[in-house]
């Protein structure tokens, strides 16, 4: 029998810890863990010195995990992030060949402002990102488990930096915008940072907790019709099918892939553990929606244009599910 309770209390470890070190941000802490738990990547935006960093390693240690951090930069090559083969030679004069894993085999990975790097070297993240392994001289490794890539990248400083592909934002499970503390957080920080002792973040669960957790998340029932409107959803999104909405076919060149749903289901599992739920709400779905679909749509030449922002698309297409906005009300009322 699935032990909800136990896999919940193991995130409440884990997310005291995190708040021991972090001041605030609880959305963006949530989405972080999020990801780790069910098994998906976060792509964190915001401008720089708003604790991204810290955040990310502080997660690393309350999980005991293995924990690297790579600098994109625009000389950034794949080998640098993947690994090479060298050349060993022994007392005897004897040379073997030796592969010297790069920093991407590592439990959890911090790409640091991720669209400085070119191109090429992005796509040496796709195989990593999706299939959980590497090939370099068509020899091909496991990375190890559990394996979450947190990314971060930075909204305006545009120079030196270069667009992240659709094929690798569509891997990315969330994207999280980071905001600006508050007065009261700002007041915290300091008192924190700048006393005579700076927390630290302890160990408080293992990788085999971790795998725990996901294994019982995947194990969450979804009733058919959260299920159906996680669906839906991702239908609406998609300009030049039957299920698209008005403000998709306006603004949308190309919708969201069915990684979208996948993505859904998973962070509403995540929020229902997070409520003390053993099965999956209409509301879970909606909080999920827009961090889980953001960074996969497309917008037109007009929508971008007229001021047009991704969020705004999804929040037009949610208006118009009448049937989940009544859900959702009824939810409320009965809670």
């Amino acid at each position: 029998m699935t032990d909800f309770n136990a896999a919940r209390e193991h995130v409440a470890q884990v997310k005291e810890e995190v708040g021991r070190v972090m001041v605030g941000q609880d959305a963006i802490v949530e989405g972080v863990l999020c990801g780790l738990f069910t098994g998906g990547h976060v792509l964190l935006e915001g401008l720089p010195g708003l604790g991204k960093t810290v955040l990310v390693k502080t997660l690393a240690a309350a999980t005991s995990l293995d924990f690297s951090r790579i600098q994109f930069t625009p000389d950034l090559m794949p080998a640098d992030v993947l690994g090479t083969t060298v050349i060993d030679e022994d007392d005897a004069g004897r040379r073997s060949f030796r592969f010297e894993e790069g920093p991407i085999f590592s439990n959890i990975v911090l790409a640091d402002e991720i669209n400085r790097a070119t191109p090429k070297t992005q796509s040496a993240m796709l195989e990593a990102m999706q299939e959980r392994q590497v090939t370099t001289s068509g020899t091909t490794r496991p990375l190890p488990s559990p394996f979450c890539v947190l990314a971060t990248q930075n909204p305006l400083e545009m120079e030196g930096t270069f667009p992240l592909p659709e094929a690798q934002l569509d891997r990315f499970a969330m994207k999280l915008l980071v905001p600006y503390p508050s007065l009261e957080e700002l007041q915290t920080i300091m008192e924190r940072t700048t006393g005579a002792e700076v927390p630290e973040a302890r160990s408080r669960i293992d990788g085999d907790a971790v795998e725990t957790v996901r294994a019982c998340l995947r194990e969450m029932p979804v009733i058919p019709p959260v299920r159906d409107a996680c669906l839906r959803l991702l239908l609406a999104t998609q300009p030049d099918g039957d299920g698209a909405s008005e403000a998709s076919r306006a603004h949308v060149r190309v919708g969201a892939s069915p990684r979208g749903a996948q993505s859904i289901l998973a962070g509403a599992r995540f929020r229902a553990l997070l409520s003390g739920r053993d099965s999956v709400s209409f509301g879970d779905l909606r909080s999920c929606v827009i961090p889980c679909l953001r960074h996969r749509l497309v917008l037109s030449f007009e929508a971008e244009a007229a001021g047009k922002t991704a969020d705004d698309v999804i929040e037009d297409i949610l208006e118009t599910m009448t049937d989940l906005s009544a859900e959702l009300e009824e939810e409320a009322v009965s809670s």
